[in-house]
């Protein structure tokens, strides 16, 4: 198989600089994107990876445009939706989707003419336990996340038929920078009332900030053995959804027996509602 050209956003740091580094290492050519200066891609760079400019919150015809001048010297063959940040902040105080949501799908439309035109593909999206179950202090990141698995799954249905797969991973608590105060925005108006919840959030992101059980590097194999089928995936039929983590799987499980036991306990009444 020749090599793939992957397009990773959100590459600077955390699990993208880490995704760019094991593509290079597995032999596959990546572009290596992030927003403000290249100076700060500038090690991937010297490790083979091609480097530009994407902000994710730019207009879509400014993403248009990079994604033009990144298909100048060669297709892509996987996108991957890496950028992101934790918003966090109480339901009522705060709400912000740009980058989490918003990015995600303006740069996934730039590139999926290429896709269709060629009629294969494949499109990443990185989720996370916040889209699977909500958490006290994070409504802006989690619904963020439960608004990308649903924009998600319409759009594996809607490209499956053009050669186009897709997957999301879920992720859980993995020891990148992401939990680091610089890189948590917290935006709110603060309310008194919440005031014990936010400084218990306050303290629970000051605690696993740097104790994160997870291990970016093994994260980061399993999602190209995925998209490549090798190692841990080959044999196995592509998930719709794969969480990522003895957390995140925690979550998903608990999510899930807790709908399965609504569905049993409810059933009388939920068949209830047609027409006699």
């Amino acid at each position: 198989m020749s090599p793939m050209r992957w397009l990773v956003t959100g590459s600077s740091s955390g699990i993208g600089e880490s995704l760019v580094r094991n593509i290079i290492a597995r032999g596959d050519k990546v572009v290596a994107t992030a927003r403000g200066d290249l100076y700060r891609l500038s090690s991937l760079k010297e490790a083979g990876a091609e480097t530009f400019t994407l902000d994710v919150t730019a207009s879509l015809s400014d993403i248009k445009m990079v994604v033009a001048k990144i298909l100048e010297s060669g297709p892509i063959d996987v996108l991957v939706n890496n950028a992101g940040y934790i918003e966090a902040g109480l339901a009522e105080e705060a709400t912000y989707f740009e980058t989490n949501f918003f990015g995600v799908i303006k740069t996934t439309q730039a590139i999926l003419p290429h896709l269709r035109e060629k009629k294969s593909g494949f499109v990443v999206f990185i989720g996370s336990s916040g889209g699977i179950a909500g958490e006290p202090g994070a409504g802006p990141y989690c619904g963020t996340k439960f608004a990308l698995e649903g924009w998600y799954d319409c759009l594996k249905q809607e490209t499956a038929h053009l050669g186009i797969k897709s997957v999301i991973f879920e992720l859980g608590f993995f020891r990148t920078k992401i939990m680091d105060p610089a890189n948590v925005k917290l935006r709110s108006e603060p309310i008194d009332d919440y005031k014990p919840i936010r400084d218990g959030v306050t303290q629970f992101v000051q605690s696993i900030n740097g104790h994160q059980p997870g291990d970016p590097k093994k994260a980061v194999s399993i999602i190209i053995d995925v998209v490549k089928d090798e190692g841990v995936a080959q044999g196995r039929p592509l998930p719709e959804r794969l969480p990522l983590g003895p957390d995140c799987l925690a979550t998903l499980r608990k999510k899930a027996v807790s709908n399965l036991n609504i569905c049993n306990e409810w059933e009388d009444v939920i068949r209830s509602t047609n027409f006699d």
